[in-house]
């Protein structure tokens, strides 16, 4: 853990309400993005990143062009992914991608990879489910040598062979930095440390805690790897208002919409409102008011021993007014506060 814990914001670009009450087109929703990313830079948040999706409620499907043009906005925020599905990339492409991002932006790209929650990618890029394992598995072991500076030789199942192969743009100024995104599995934990690979655990739902020994396995298995220390960070869901009462009233229709959406493709029951309570007092929902929120991120940062915690202020259809407040209030006050609480 660190006293300078980097707080950061994550968006999955979903489709939200228009001012008139209709539905934004996709179009409207990454030009807001754009103006979200430049918020927070302004108000000193230390890291924004876009989720990849290939459905029609969320409207990022290349993430790298977004933030390309954020990039041309911005002065110091770090620009990355929540998360790239590398599983159905090439990653020569993805590496390419964050390279010519890192040098656009002088050095403020960050991969993080993961096999991502939704599946519509794969078919879309013809990808077989049934080697969802092996294809995000060998596209890692390829990408880790990208992201270290080096010429890739590498032979497997789902690609052709490389051999020394260079690819460009070179970066640089040192390593790109890359993140492992997981969701609790055991074997996705044990396989960033194999890679050497910071560590970014996305929670939401439950007590945050029960993720200690997820980390306590990172660490292990850094250690035994004869690994220095990496990072550890955590992506939930949150949202930040001027009082509790405030964050409850504009956050939850929006989020039961998106959860009840998700939920009836994957068998889950309605989201009630016992739920909600729950997860803002005991679980992975970070919402309330600025001190409110700063609390609880700083008990998850000390528990869990964080470097990074990003908060995914966009919910469902909640307005882009919304969360251009919650975005100032996240930089201007929750973040001072977090540090405070944190040294």
């Amino acid at each position: 853990m660190t006293a300078q814990l980097e707080l950061g914001l994550d968006t999955f670009g979903d489709v939200t309400s228009a001012t008139d009450g209709a539905v934004s087109s996709h179009a409207q929703v990454i030009r807001d993005i754009v103006d979200e990313a430049v918020l927070a830079d302004e108000c000193g948040i230390d890291f924004i990143g876009l989720g990849e999706h290939h459905r029609a409620d969320f409207a990022v499907s290349a993430p790298e062009i977004v933030l390309a043009t954020i990039a041309g906005r911005t002065r110091r925020i770090h620009l990355g992914t929540a998360v790239t599905v590398l599983s159905s990339d090439d990653p020569i492409r993805v590496f390419q991608r964050f390279s010519t991002l890192n040098a656009a932006s002088g050095g403020r790209a960050e991969a993080i990879l993961g096999r991502g929650s939704f599946i519509e990618s794969f078919p879309l890029f013809g990808f077989d489910l049934k080697q969802y394992e092996v294809l995000f598995e060998e596209k890692l072991e390829i990408f880790a040598q990208l992201a270290a500076g080096q010429p890739v030789t590498w032979s497997g199942a789902t690609r052709p062979p490389l051999n020394n192969q260079k690819v460009f743009p070179a970066l640089e100024s040192g390593p790109l930095k890359t993140w492992i995104g997981v969701g609790g599995s055991p074997e996705s934990v044990v396989r960033a440390a194999h890679y050497r690979l910071p560590l970014m655990i996305a929670i939401i739902g439950g007590a945050p805690s029960r993720f200690k020994p997820f980390v306590d396995l990172y660490l292990r298995a850094l250690e035994e790897a004869g690994a220095p220390l990496l990072p550890v960070g955590v992506h939930s869901h949150g949202f930040v208002a001027q009082t509790d009462e405030l964050a409850r009233e504009e956050y939850w229709a929006d989020y039961k919409g998106m959860r009840d959406r998700i939920g009836t493709e994957r068998g889950w029951p309605p989201f009630t409102a016992t739920e909600f309570e729950r997860e803002i007092s005991h679980g992975s929902l970070y919402l309330g008011s600025p001190e409110t929120v700063a609390r609880k991120i700083a008990t998850t940062g000390k528990a869990l021993g964080l470097a990074r915690f990003d908060m995914k202020y966009s919910a469902g259809r909640l307005p882009h007014a919304k969360m251009m407040r919650c975005i100032e209030l996240y930089g201007t006050k929750v973040i001072p506060l977090v540090r405070d609480m944190m040294s």
